[in-house]
């Protein structure tokens, strides 16, 4: 028989996604990280009940976050059916990879001439906790470190509407790999992230645009109209943030 889980009454604010703020930014950033990590699959439907109960908070504190996510296009809200998490078309996913390019190469020219040594050090250090999750068999941890390295890259450029456009770009590429991704799941993006910040440090704009497009060009070749491995399960995607039940009483 299985064992009620219990509504856990204020979000945990240890992990990458429990940040500090108001009751929604948590909520967000719970989503958030659980999209880039692909343990929401496209299409799960986002009951406001069942997160108000993982999350211990209001249904109005859930409809902020899930608002936001939607301004993202990570979210779909359907008048009188709920919220989903987006399910990008084909044509949809060509746009995004599309306009993922032409921010791409904007992110890294602007960060060739502004990333200090020591942004280019947290990249460093953000890539070899990238490759660490990955070779412990921790693929969601690795994916969105991957997707928060480039986060992180935006930020180095010093363009605060690049970071706000490229954070909706990077959870909707999140999604897109999730829904059309091949069977082939190796990641080298981490060799190629440590490459892109050594041509930043040496401040070759065109060396790092061309590792920056031909990363691009890897991930793009890796998409199929095939599987998807994330959980559509409220409750099992966010069973670390639940209380567990107390052990029964020995006698």
């Amino acid at each position: 028989m299985n064992e009620q889980l219990q509504p856990l009454k204020k979000p945990a604010r240890t992990g990458k996604a429990g940040r500090s703020g108001t009751q929604d930014d948590i909520v967000y950033a719970h989503i958030f990280e659980a999209i880039l990590e692909q343990r929401l699959a496209p299409g799960t439907k986002l009951s406001e009940e069942a997160l108000g109960e993982i999350f211990g908070v209001s249904r109005t504190i859930i409809r902020r976050a899930l608002s936001r996510l939607a301004h993202e296009s990570v979210v779909l809200l359907r008048p009188n059916r709920g919220a989903v998490v987006a399910s990008p078309t084909v044509e949809e996913a060509r746009q995004v990879f599309f306009s993922r390019r032409m921010v791409e190469r904007a992110i890294t020219e602007l960060a060739v001439q502004h990333a200090t040594h020591e942004q280019l050090n947290e990249l460093r250090q953000m890539v070899r906790e990238e490759r660490d999750s990955f070779s412990r068999g921790d693929r969601g941890a690795g994916i969105r470190l991957s997707g928060e390295f480039h986060l992180k890259l935006a930020e180095a450029a010093g363009n605060a509407p690049l970071v706000s456009f490229q954070r909706s770009l990077v959870s909707q590429t999140s999604l897109i790999i999730a829904q059309y991704e091949s069977g082939n799941r190796s990641h080298c993006s981490y060799d190629e992230h440590m490459q892109l910040i050594d041509a930043i440090e040496a401040r070759d704009a065109q060396q790092a645009v061309n590792l920056m497009m031909h990363h691009m060009d890897h991930i793009d070749s890796k998409l199929n109209l095939d599987e998807d491995s994330a959980s559509d399960d409220l409750h099992a995607v966010f069973s670390h943030l639940l209380k567990k039940p107390k052990a029964a009483a020995k006698g």
